[in-house]
């Protein structure tokens, strides 16, 4: 049976992963100056960056309605027995919905709320692909996937919270508070909404390596197998660099992916971010 694993252009997974496993992103859009453009194809984070501190203006977010989630369900179909597509959190986005309305009459078209966002819906795709791979079976592969999206553990800390403010999930006296005492919040993915973790104070790059400390040390619930560092493509390959010795020296992880933030993504945390997202182990929730 030929499976055909999709995603939401949010999953934020990279080329080589995406290519590896022939996976179908839609993409989200961006708007800027009232026009909208395709994430990761006709606008890449760079862009938005360079627009909001010029003082042009904010960019904002938009989700693939249910038409153009038909036309590629209905593309991928000609070629595929199924398709399982894994959407952002519907706490953060219409996509969910969308796609589930666009599906609804092919019952070989499954649709999977990852509850997460970035490469926390990354980790869900990416097994889908390899179950898919291994020639699981459609609904054998949601129903694992079910199991693992409690278990992922997704957060990450920012360096501004203009972006947040800007895109109305912050309010101006919190962003104000943070700017003033200039701390760095944790913002956590929490059964699929964000909230507010540790809120650290200092230099962003001392900042990180302390979190990466909080977030991976003295735990054994962690699943070692893979950790996402993502972030977006302003952030230095020093600090990565930093980041990935830091975690090698707490967790010996079979896989740890590097990989930059998409426009999405970007143009709710502003170009000062790194995020660590990993699973926990079966039963650890």
């Amino acid at each position: 049976m030929r499976i055909k694993i999709t995603a939401d252009s949010t999953c934020d997974l990279p080329d080589d992963i995406i290519d590896r496993y022939n996976i179908g992103i839609v993409p989200l859009y961006i708007i800027k100056d009232e026009i909208a453009y395709k994430d990761r194809l006709e606008i890449k984070a760079g862009d938005i960056f360079e627009y909001v501190e010029s003082g042009a203006g904010m960019t904002r977010s938009n989700a693939v309605n249910v038409y153009e989630y038909q036309e590629y369900f209905t593309q991928w179909r000609k070629e595929y027995d199924a398709i399982i597509h894994i959407s952002i959190s519907n706490f953060f986005s219409a996509c969910y919905q969308n796609a589930r309305l666009a599906a609804e009459e092919d019952g070989n078209i499954y649709v999977v709320n990852s509850l997460n966002l970035s490469t926390g819906s990354g980790h869900v795709v990416l097994n889908a692909a390899i179950m898919a791979e291994a020639g699981m079976a459609p609904d054998q592969i949601v129903r694992e996937l079910e199991l693992l999206i409690p278990r992922i553990e997704v957060s990450f800390v920012i360096g501004t919270l203009k972006y947040l403010h800007k895109g109305g999930r912050c309010s101006g006296l919190a962003a104000l508070g943070a700017n003033l005492l200039k701390l760095n919040p944790c913002i956590e993915v929490i059964d699929g909404k964000m909230d507010v973790g540790k809120k650290y104070r200092g230099s962003f790059d001392k900042v990180i390596m302390q979190y990466v400390e909080d977030k991976l040390s003295s735990r054994d619930d962690i699943d070692n197998g893979r950790i996402f560092v993502t972030y977006p493509p302003t952030t230095s390959d020093e600090l990565i660099a930093d980041v990935v010795d830091k975690i090698k020296s707490i967790i010996n992880f079979d896989e740890i992916i590097c990989c930059q933030a998409g426009c999405v993504i970007s143009n709710h945390c502003g170009p000062i971010c790194v995020g660590l997202l990993f699973c926990r182990k079966p039963g650890a929730i």
